[in-house]
């Protein structure tokens, strides 16, 4: 069998995507969709290459237009700055009152559970399945949010005296959600109420076969309904219609521990806990907090909570498990949005990728901190193994993007494979994002049927595009940026073509262009460590969140640097001031660089027991190009 770098790259009949399939030529040859075969790619590489989709490497630099009498309520409201009111009106806080809840994010400021349409129901099911001593099964997913989501509702039950076990879809054979297979081993196992955690919102079908099994059903999701809703004993989601709670940008555990206060709440009413007996909500914040990071949910109103307290859980890793975690993945002190979204949930991930999530569900219930330990090792071999994966199927996919002629003169991409694991796509296609800033979809094939998953980019809704291509697939669900399919491989030139056609009406070519959404411009004498005490009042920062960008220009490049042949050390000048500056793959960008605009983030730099302002930079023109 040839190795992978034996693999030619064949166009999809009546299609420009690609499948990187077993054959006797090199990776360097490449077939071109219109030639009907045969046309290989290097022999047109001197005089066609302008044709071919590069990496962006520009962005455009926009800096967020303020309503300037909204800037001045806003700072006399609440006493701040005019720059604090400024950053505090682009993250879409325009009064006095959410700037409160905004910057002191208090537990109290939570919304009340029950305003979530669908949950008076199920926590009257679930406190009748305690009484009768039912068996209860919390069906989660094999993704982060539905591990975390799981963990969560199973440990709440077993601490409230509710029978319960958990099922975890294994990704190759039952796919993501409920599944008919899956359905009937829950019931086998003696299950009498399934409650499903961070899916489900769409098995109409499946919510029929429950019925059928004499399982009752509650459905706890966060991803974006069909038209029709599944048959259940209540079905809790912030995206259903005439649903009241205000903040729809929950996560699945987010959702999952909304039912956990309430039926909290309600156990209370009925006096089953003892005194100083009641479970502590915050203990289970790590989780809560573990499952949005890595499901990159808006970092608004209730998530930013969630977070905020949940890091110092994370931090204080009260749980094994979460203690095995960091030990494994390096993480000590105290633990931020970045050790969660790169550290932490990937290795949590890792096993659902390639084989059964459960372990990582058995990790986070885990009381024993060596067979804790023993698990995290595990987790942290499957993630080596899953990046390694990875990085061949990136290569693959560049390759396939680098040699189609016709993909420039597409807006989205969308290549398959039937050498390529479906766990690891979805990572892969975040990468593709990353490099053409496209709607990227990727699918794996196995025996004729397509797995697919897709990410997309501001300005383009990937499940509105999926339901507009929906007469090409068998199934699809996610969300604005995320989203997974099911095809037939014989539909899948039609659908290539249908979702280039969604794009094309929707993007414009400034969409294509990765946008650098900027907070401020500032004079050199504003960068103070005043400054950024002021932008950590914003903190925790994360997706909807982003930490405040600002522009400085006209800065004279006094010293430069490389570290490691791509990053970019600087030493700045403007105005008689001086500011070191890092840019982490900027190095090419910085090349001959003499005065600068550049856009940048604030960081403290601490070496060696030394602590100073640094700007950690995004990106950098010469001076004097436009700023819109």
């Amino acid at each position: 069998m040839p190795s992978r770098s034996e693999r030619s790259l064949r166009a999809q009949k009546g299609s420009s995507s690609y499948r990187p399939n077993r054959g006797q030529s090199s990776k360097s040859d490449f077939t071109d969709p219109r030639s009907g075969g045969g046309f290989c790619l290097r022999d047109a590489v001197g005089t066609r290459r302008w044709q071919v989709l590069e990496p962006v490497t520009e962005r455009r630099w926009v800096v967020r237009e303020c309503n300037p009498d909204v800037q001045e309520r806003l700072r006399r409201a609440r006493d701040i700055s005019p720059l604090l009111a400024r950053i505090l009106i682009n993250r879409g806080v325009t009064d006095g009152p959410t700037a409160e809840r905004f910057l002191s994010s208090a537990l109290a400021d939570l919304r009340p559970p029950f305003l979530l349409k669908g949950m008076e129901e199920a926590v009257t099911r679930l406190c009748v399945a305690r009484e009768r001593e039912e068996t209860v099964c919390v069906h989660g997913d094999y993704d982060v949010d539905g591990v975390t989501a799981t963990a969560l509702l199973v440990s709440f039950f077993r601490a409230v005296g509710i029978r319960c076990f958990y099922h975890i879809p294994l990704r190759l054979e039952e796919g993501y959600g409920l599944s008919c297979d899956g359905l009937r081993k829950v019931a086998s196992e003696g299950a009498r109420l399934v409650v499903t955690v961070d899916c489900g919102v769409s098995a109409v079908a499946e919510a029929e076969l429950c019925a059928e099994l004499g399982l009752d059903l509650i459905i706890t999701d966060h991803h974006t309904p069909g038209a029709e809703l599944p048959r259940a004993c209540a079905v809790i989601n912030p995206h259903q219609s005439g649903c009241s709670y205000p903040f729809k940008g929950l996560a699945g555990v987010g959702v999952a521990f909304n039912l956990m206060v309430a039926l909290r709440s309600r156990l209370r009413e009925l006096g089953v806990f003892a005194a100083g007996d009641v479970p502590n909500l915050r203990e289970y914040l790590d989780l809560v907090a573990l499952g949005t990071v890595a499901d990159v949910v808006p970092l608004a109103d209730d998530n930013r909570i969630f977070v905020k307290y949940g890091l110092r859980e994370l931090t204080a890793a009260a749980r094994p498990g979460i203690r095995a975690l960091k030990d494994v993945a390096g993480v000590s002190g105290e633990v931020g949005y970045g050790a969660v979204g790169f550290r932490l949930a990937p290795r949590l991930n890792a096993a659902g990728r390639l084989e059964d999530a459960a372990l990582g569900v058995e990790l986070l219930l885990e009381r024993d901190s060596a067979r804790a330990a023993a698990m995290a090792q595990e987790l942290d071999a499957s993630n080596a193994e899953r990046q390694a994966i990875e990085r061949q199927i990136l290569a693959d996919a560049v390759a396939c993007v680098g040699g189609d002629l016709g993909m420039a003169g597409r807006k989205s991409i969308v290549l398959a494979s039937d050498d390529w694991h479906p766990g690891v796509i979805g990572i892969v296609a975040s990468r593709l994002v990353d490099l053409y800033h496209r709607p990227t979809v990727l699918i794996a094939i196995q025996q004729g049927c397509g797995r697919g998953s897709g990410r997309s980019i501001p300005g383009f809704h990937l499940y509105d595009a999926l339901a507009a291509c929906s007469a090409h697939l068998e199934k699809f669900g996610g969300h604005r940026y995320a989203a997974g399919l099911s095809i037939d491989e014989e539909t899948l030139a039609a659908f290539v073509d249908r979702f280039d056609e969604v794009a094309a009406g929707t993007l414009s070519v400034d969409d294509l262009t990765p946008l650098l959404a900027v907070d401020a411009e500032l004079a050199p004498e504003q960068i103070t460590p005043e400054l950024l005490d002021m932008v950590s009042l914003l903190e925790p920062f994360g997706a909807g969140n982003p930490e405040p960008l600002f522009v400085l220009r006209r800065a004279a490049v006094v010293d430069r640097r490389v570290l490691k042949g791509e990053h970019l050390k600087l030493r700045l000048e403007v105005g008689g001031l001086h500011f070191d500056a890092i840019g982490f793959g900027l190095a090419e960008k910085g090349a001959g660089v003499g005065v600068v605009d550049v856009a940048f983030t604030l960081r403290w730099n601490e070496w060696n027991g030394r602590r100073s302002l640094q700007l950690n930079l995004k990106d950098l023109k010469p001076a004097g190009q436009e700023v819109r």
